[in-house]
């Protein structure tokens, strides 16, 4: 039985003095794909920073690996093998691909290097001196992820990867991403985009109004018809 990679136990977090995640819970073992699947607004994107100690949470638990991480600084989490592709990418705009990638990389024996993501994103290998702001939605979104994988994390958490991307775009991260689980990558996968998750996750938990609403396979999720309705206005 695959081990326990994040453990997520009933986390509250606010912003000032609004209350936007209740009692959050969690779980995703490793070699897992997980989608946290939700409307805008329900609470993934802060979900995933609360993980990450960008928005630590006030209460709960939070273990990475067995280790409470619950209160670490972003870098500190960072460091013990969380990465973070964030919704809005953060890339450098004036340094060029190249530069992105080796400011992140963090050299492992057999793990990812420059190369090797230039290899699951071509068009990167092209692109490699081009400055970070001449690049376009999709490019940037490789770039992001690419970035995080030279850090060679043991968890990626992925905020939105679809958001703001073309269809035909989308077909080719999924296609990524699919590599990527294949490659025994753990993740966890905030997304709107059904169809990407379902291609590419395992189980799903839906979060609406800052509450897990439900959790399950995706094969169950899409056989229930009134989740999918209610939650994901599918």
């Amino acid at each position: 039985m695959a081990e326990k990679i994040l453990e997520v136990d009933k986390i509250d977090t606010y912003y000032g003095l609004s209350h936007i995640l209740f009692g959050i819970s969690l779980e995703v073992k490793k070699g897992e794909a997980v989608a946290l699947l939700g409307r805008n607004g329900a609470g993934k994107t802060t979900t995933l920073k609360s993980i990450m100690g960008i928005v630590p949470p006030r209460s709960g638990s939070l273990k990475f690996r067995g280790d409470n991480i619950l209160g670490l600084r972003p870098h500190v989490i960072a460091r013990k093998g969380l990465g973070y592709v964030p919704e809005d990418r953060r890339i450098f705009p004036f340094l060029t691909l190249q530069e992105n990638l080796e400011v992140a990389q963090k050299n492992i024996k057999g793990g990812w290097t420059i190369d090797k993501v230039f290899k699951l994103f071509p068009p990167l290998k092209m692109l490699q001196n081009s400055k970070g702001r001449h690049l376009s939605g999709g490019e940037q979104q490789m770039l992001t992820i690419a970035r995080t994988l030279v850090g060679n994390p043991e968890l990626i958490l992925m905020d939105e990867p679809s958001e703001g991307l073309a269809p035909v775009v989308i077909d080719d991260l999924t296609e990524q991403m699919l590599q990527l689980k294949k490659e025994g990558i753990t993740m966890l996968v905030s997304e709107q985009n059904l169809s990407l998750a379902t291609a590419i996750c395992d189980r799903a938990y839906i979060i609406e109004n800052g509450q897990i609403r439900y959790q399950g396979s995706l094969d169950e999720l899409q056989e229930n018809e009134a989740v999918m309705k209610n939650y994901l206005a599918v």
